[in-house]
């Protein structure tokens, strides 16, 4: 029982166990693309595994590293305008005892 395989359904996974694509009789020679080895489709194959895979998760960790200096810098604002606001009360505090110790020699 030889049973063949389909496009969708192929006997095997392994692009070196594949056939090699044979040119078509329905289109003329030379017609559309000229006829090459699989060996360079084979080696993009084999060579695109672990750093294609790799690639969204680099991406993640780029986007996460951004974000993460991003809330740090709005924290850091944030601290800025808190001190610079605490720094003018304290300032007006100030300038109410001058004015209150100035009005108590006065009299």
């Amino acid at each position: 029982m030889n049973i063949r395989g389909t496009i969708d359904r192929p006997l095997t996974h392994d692009p070196k166990k594949q056939a090699p694509m044979k040119p078509s009789t329905s289109e003329p020679a030379g017609s559309a693309t000229t006829d090459f080895s699989t060996t360079g489709a084979t080696d993009s194959r084999q060579n695109r595994t672990r750093e294609m895979q790799l690639i969204p998760e680099a991406l993640a960790r780029a986007h996460m590293h951004e974000r993460l200096h991003q809330a740090e810098r709005e924290r850091q604002a944030v601290r800025l305008a808190t001190a610079r606001r605490m720094q003018r009360r304290a300032e007006r505090a100030s300038m109410r005892a001058r004015r209150a110790l100035a009005m108590a020699v006065m009299q």
